[in-house]
């Protein structure tokens, strides 16, 4: 099993990464305030402006640590990656699928599986633990769609079938969000899911999530020599890593949507940290970010059953797990590719 490595997140604007013999070394406004070992690292995440140095990129290429640019709201900007370690006959294979309608359908509808059930999972732990401070009858509402909308997916024939009950059930799914928020409704609206920009507080949190857990997944799909821009079920689009949209649909319940809950409804952050530019978009305060990020750290190491695996494993290997399933799936090792159903 794979070990579970350390993030680094450089939250700082003015930071400079660089390389000293087998250390990262983070420097501001010319003075050293941080040196961390390569060993100890899995992924480097920069918020930051100036930017790394070429010889640390190239260090993090040969030791395979990811290292991604975000923007200070969190959108992707870029990743870096040295030479393809990828598997060359189960990418071929993964090539050859995807050009395939009847193989496209077999593994998108796995994924849509899994992230409708897991929603419908979501709503009925609120509704579980929370039924006093809810609508129940309208959260219940949606989750009986959600469970016709599985036995829909299963019978759907086309790519386009399928992504017609993803995006019903989505629309439905958010449509009912804003009533799991418990705590801080005014602070925290939420009326339907926006992007590009985000037009609320709670929509800036859950895209700086989906981010995260996007950067995650792709470095997991490269590390099982899988090519994360060629998927089955979103459409190839140039810069756009497709197949790492495929498998967090079904993580993004359980990763993003649930952590973002507790955030608000802990009163872990609060709706100062954010502030809305002039374009309408709402940014998040480095505070804020710092907040979410340790949140979302300490969520990876906690543990969860893996219902295919028989094991406790802790949340962040989630990504590495299931790339491998599908990795195995694509060689033939396995009848199906079993998504993640959490329980």
């Amino acid at each position: 099993m794979k070990r579970l490595g350390n993030v680094f997140y450089v939250t700082t604007p003015e930071a400079f990464l660089s390389l000293d013999g087998e250390n990262v070394v983070v420097k501001k406004d010319e003075n050293v305030s941080m040196r961390l070992p390569l060993h100890n690292l899995e992924n480097i995440v920069c918020f930051n402006y100036p930017g790394v140095s070429p010889a640390l990129m190239g260090a993090c290429a040969e030791r395979n640590i990811g290292l991604t640019f975000l923007k200070p709201n969190g959108r992707f900007l870029a990743r870096v990656s040295g030479r393809v370690k990828g598997n060359l006959l189960l990418r071929k294979k993964q090539y050859a699928l995807s050009q395939r309608e009847d193989a496209c359908v077999s593994i998108a509808s796995s994924f849509v599986l899994g992230k409708v059930a897991n929603c419908r999972k979501v709503i009925e732990r609120v509704i579980r633990d929370h039924g006093l401070l809810v609508d129940t009858q309208a959260l219940k509402s949606v989750s009986d769609f959600l469970k016709a909308t599985l036995r829909c997916v299963q019978a759907a024939k086309s790519l386009d079938e399928l992504r017609g009950l993803e995006g019903s059930a989505a629309k439905q799914y958010f449509r009912v969000f804003g009533q799991m928020i418990l705590h801080q409704q005014e602070d925290f609206p939420f009326e339907e899911r926006s992007r590009r920009p985000p037009r609320d507080n709670m929509n800036s949190l859950l895209s700086f999530l989906y981010t995260l857990l996007t950067n995650e997944v792709a470095s997991a799909l490269e590390a099982v020599g899988l090519d994360p821009y060629v998927g089955f079920l979103h459409a190839d689009r140039p810069g756009r890593p497709s197949l790492a949209l495929d498998l967090m649909e079904e993580l993004r319940p359980i990763f993003a949507d649930r952590l973002a809950l507790s955030l608000v409804n802990r009163k872990q952050i609060s709706g100062k940290g954010f502030t809305q530019k002039e374009s309408g978009g709402i940014l998040m305060d480095d505070e804020t970010r710092k907040t979410v990020l340790t949140a979302w750290q300490k969520r990876k190491q906690e543990e969860i059953g893996h219902p295919y695996l028989k094991e406790r494993i802790p949340f962040g290997l989630i990504p590495h797990v299931q790339a491998m399933l599908l990795a195995r799936y694509l060689r033939g090792d396995l009848d199906a590719y079993p998504p993640l159903f959490w329980s």
